[in-house]
Parts: C-alpha cells; sequence; structure tokens
C-alpha cells in the first residue's frame, strides 16, 4: 500500500515548527484536526446564508442545466418539424404529458417510454452537450447579468428617490 505525501489546506502549518512563537496564543496553530466547517478560508467573498446543500453558483448551474435541456428540446423539435414529422408529433405528445422543469427526469423518462422515443432522448442529450460546450456564450451570459443587475439597481434607486423627494411642481409656479 503506499503512503500519500499530499497535505490538505488544514494540516499545513501557517509557521514553520519552532520556539519563538507567540505565547499569547499558545493554541495555536491548532494541532488537532479540524472539521470542514473549523477550516473556512476567510476572504473577500460573500457568506451566502441558507445554502447549506450548494452554493448559489451549483443552484444557478442546476438551473442552467435544465435551461439546456429546455433549449436542446426546442432545437430538437425545429430539427424534425422539418424532415421527420412522426417523430416530431411523437415529441409534441411527449411534451404533453411529461414537464420540462427537470431536464434529467425528462430524458430518462424519455428514454424508458419506446426505442422511438430512445433515439430521441439521447439525440436530445447529444445536443444539449453540444450547445452547452460550444454554442452557449458564457461571457455574454456574465456581461449581460451584470449590465441587467447594474441597470436594474439604477432604475429603482432613481425611482425611490423620485418618489420620496417629490417637489411640488405646481406650488413653484
Amino acid at each position: 500500500m503506499e503512503s500519500s505525501a499530499v497535505l490538505s489546506i488544514s494540516q499545513l502549518p501557517f509557521y514553520p515548527p519552532n520556539s519563538h512563537r507567540n505565547k499569547a496564543y499558545p493554541s495555536w496553530p491548532r494541532k488537532k484536526s479540524r472539521t470542514a466547517q473549523s477550516t473556512r478560508l476567510h476572504c473577500q467573498k460573500m457568506y451566502v446564508p441558507g445554502y447549506g446543500h450548494a452554493s448559489p453558483e451549483a443552484q444557478a448551474a442546476n438551473n442552467l442545466h435544465n435551461f439546456f435541456t429546455y433549449i436542446a428540446v426546442v432545437i430538437v423539435s425545429a430539427q424534425l418539424q422539418s424532415y421527420n414529422r412522426e417523430a416530431y408529433q411523437e415529441l409534441m405528445e411527449f411534451l404533453k404529458s411529461h414537464s420540462l422543469k427537470d431536464g434529467d427526469k425528462f430524458c430518462a423518462s424519455m428514454m424508458r417510454e419506446s426505442s422511438r422515443h430512445q433515439s430521441l432522448a439521447l439525440r436530445i442529450l447529444e445536443v444539449r452537450s453540444a450547445y452547452c460546450k460550444t454554442d452557449f456564450e458564457w461571457d455574454n451570459l456574465e456581461r449581460l447579468a451584470n449590465k441587467m443587475v447594474g441597470d436594474s439597481n439604477t432604475r429603482l434607486m432613481r425611482d425611490y428617490v423620485l418618489e420620496t423627494s417629490r417637489v411640488d411642481v405646481e406650488s413653484e409656479k
């Protein structure tokens, strides 16, 4: 059995081991192992409470994952509408009875429906992956999200200032 020389961040000492440590803090750096909560690194990012199981970015990624399934269904249905009307009709019928809210659940259900539906589901998975990897403009998403937040904040603050500091125009006349 091989031994590993890799140390986790919590095992790395912050000061070299010597006898010149600050005597006011004898227990620092700690000798005993730490839990994941106690080793949280303090950085300049905001702490978001209430996201115990997933970060906001992980939830956004999950939403995008389901959105990519929706986009793939739209692309595949447009392709089928032009060259395979029968498969298009089958997809539309399946969409009427199955929600696209959870993309993986939708595709899993479609794969188990029939062999024809299985090939449609595989096509949707293929398009979803290709769209995510090559066609989706990630930098444009970041730019648009930042612009929308900035524009919205400016509009809301402007509206609030105008609402709370109304000058009676008629009294000045």
